[in-house]
C-alpha cells in the first residue's frame, strides 16, 4: 500500500539502494547535514528540492512524496479524465462508478488532489444520478475541508452545489442558510466580486424565490445585475440575468420575465457548461408558455431540442422531469391533454413519492391535464398530493396557491357529499400556509 514510509525514509531507501551517500546525493546543490535532517524527518524540504532529489534518485516527484509509481498515478488519472467525461456527457451511472473506483484506491488516498478531485466528482455524479442523499453527505464534508483562503473559486462551488442539492431535495431553510453563510464569509473577505459570488448569490436566490420570499429575491438579484456588469463576466451577467428572470416569472411579470431570459440566452456562446445551457433554455420555454401561450409551439419545439441536449449533457432526473413537465404543459396549452398526462407522469414516476419541488410542479401539470378531461377526481388526487408535497418543502407560497386552486376545482365538481367540507379544508390550508 502507498503511503507507508514517510518522505524521508522514501529518500533514504533509494539512496541506499542507489548506493550513493548522503553527501554524494547532496552534492553539489545541497549539504549532507540537509539530507540527514530530511532524511530523520526533521525538515520538509522544498518542491524544488524534492524534484531535484527525484532527478538525483531516478524516480517521479509523485513517489517520493506519496509513494506511488508514476505509473499508478498515471492510471487514476486516467480512469479520474473517463469519470469526468462520461458526466459531461451524462452518463451518470458510469461517473459515479469510475469515480467510486478512484476512491476505494489505497493508492489514489496517498494522492490528496486527485483523491479531492474524485470525491467532488463523485458528488456531482450522485446530484446527476438522482441521489440527494449521497451527494448531500459528500458535499458537506467537501464544504467542511474546503479553504477560502486558498481557492475562493472551489470554495463557493462546493457550497452552491450543497445548497442546489438542498434546495432540489426540499430542504429550503437549510439551501437558504449554507448559501447566506457562506454569501456572508465571501462578503468579509474582501476583494472584487467574482463570477463566484454571482453564482453563489444567485443560488441564495434562488433559494430564497422556493421559500416564497419575493422580497428578498428581487432585492438580491438587482445587486446580482449590478455586480455582474461591474465584473463584466459572461458567465456573471448570464447567472444574474437568469435569475431575474426567474424572479420576475415568479412575481407574474412575464414579459419582463422573457426580456431577462433572452439577454441571459445572449451570453450562451460564452458559457461551458451544458447543464446551465439545458436549464436555461427550460427556463426561456417556461416564460414563453405563460408571457406568450400564441407561441406555446415555438415553445414545445425549444423543449424538444433541450430534451436532447440533457440526455447528451451531465443533468439528472431533476432536469429531465423539468423539461418533461414543461412539455406537458405545452401540450395542455397546445390543445392536447392527453399527450399531457402521460409526459406528466413520466416525470412523476421519474421522481418518486419523496416530496420534491419537481414532483410537486409535474403534479399540479398533470392536475390541470385531467381538468381539461373532465377527470374531476384524478385532478382533485394530483392536486392534493401536490399541495401536500409543497407545504412539506417549506415552500409556502406555491402551497398557498396549490390549495386555493383545489378548493376552486372542489367547488366546480358539483359532487355531492363531503366536497363542501373537503373544499373549506383547502382554503383553511390555504390560509395557513400564508400565515393567517
Amino acid at each position: 500500500m502507498a503511503g507507508q514510509e514517510s518522505l524521508g525514509q522514501r529518500i533514504r531507501l533509494l539512496r541506499i539502494r542507489k548506493g550513493v551517500s548522503q553527501a554524494q546525493l547532496a552534492f553539489p546543490e545541497l549539504s549532507d547535514s540537509y539530507i540527514s535532517l530530511i532524511e530523520s524527518d526533521k525538515r520538509v524540504p522544498a518542491p524544488s528540492v524534492i524534484d531535484l532529489l527525484a532527478t538525483k534518485l531516478d524516480c517521479s516527484a509523485i513517489y517520493l512524496v506519496s509513494g506511488v509509481s508514476e505509473d499508478v498515478a498515471d492510471e487514476l488519472r486516467v480512469t479520474l479524465e473517463y469519470a469526468e467525461i462520461a458526466l459531461q456527457n451524462g452518463a451518470a451511472a458510469e461517473a459515479r462508478t469510475r469515480f467510486g473506483e478512484v476512491l476505494e484506491s489505497s493508492d489514489a488516498a496517498a494522492l490528496p488532489e486527485l483523491m479531492h478531485e474524485a470525491r467532488w466528482g463523485h458528488a456531482l455524479a450522485m446530484e446527476a444520478a438522482g441521489d440527494l442523499e449521497e451527494a448531500i453527505i459528500e458535499l458537506r464534508e467537501l464544504t467542511a475541508g474546503a479553504s477560502l483562503e486558498i481557492d475562493r473559486e472551489h470554495w463557493a462551488r462546493v457550497h452552491v452545489a450543497l445548497s442546489r442539492c438542498l434546495r432540489e431535495r426540499g430542504d429550503l431553510s437549510e439551501s437558504v442558510q449554507v448559501a447566506e453563510d457562506a454569501m456572508r464569509r465571501l462578503t468579509a473577505t474582501g476583494g472584487e466580486f467574482t463570477d463566484a459570488s454571482v453564482h453563489l448569490g444567485a443560488t441564495l436566490l434562488a433559494a430564497f424565490i422556493e421559500r416564497g420570499d419575493l422580497v428578498r429575491a428581487r432585492q438580491l438579484a438587482a445587486q446580482l445585475i449590478e455586480r455582474a456588469e461591474r465584473i463584466g463576466s459572461p458567465k456573471a451577467r448570464m447567472a444574474a440575468y437568469w435569475e431575474a428572470a426567474y424572479v420576475a416569472e415568479i412575481r407574474g411579470e412575464y414579459d419582463e420575465g422573457v426580456a431577462l431570459a433572452e439577454r441571459a440566452l445572449l451570453l450562451l456562446g460564452e458559457e461551458e457548461d451544458p447543464r446551465n445551457l439545458s436549464r436555461l433554455r427550460l427556463a426561456y420555454a417556461s416564460l414563453l408558455l405563460r408571457a406568450r401561450p400564441a407561441e406555446a409551439e415555438q415553445a414545445r419545439q425549444l423543449l424538444l431540442r433541450t430534451r436532447d441536449d440533457i440526455a447528451a449533457s451531465s443533468a439528472g432526473e431533476i432536469d429531465t422531469a423539468w423539461c418533461l413537465t414543461e412539455l406537458a404543459r405545452a401540450e395542455t396549452a397546445l390543445g392536447r391533454p392527453d399527450e399531457a398526462v402521460e409526459l406528466a407522469g413520466e416525470a412523476i414516476a421519474m421522481l418518486g413519492e419523496s416530496p420534491r419541488r419537481a414532483a410537486a410542479w409535474a403534479l399540479t401539470v398533470l392536475g390541470e391535464a385531467y381538468v381539461r378531461l373532465d377527470r374531476r377526481a384524478e385532478a382533485v388526487d394530483a392536486l392534493t398530493l401536490a399541495a401536500t408535497h409543497l407545504e412539506a418543502m417549506e415552500s409556502s407560497r406555491d402551497a398557498a396557491q396549490a390549495w386555493f386552486d383545489l378548493a376552486e376545482l372542489l367547488g366546480e365538481t358539483g359532487q355531492a357529499g363531503g366536497v363542501e367540507g373537503q373544499r373549506l379544508a383547502a382554503y383553511r390550508r390555504a390560509l395557513t400556509c400564508v400565515g393567517l
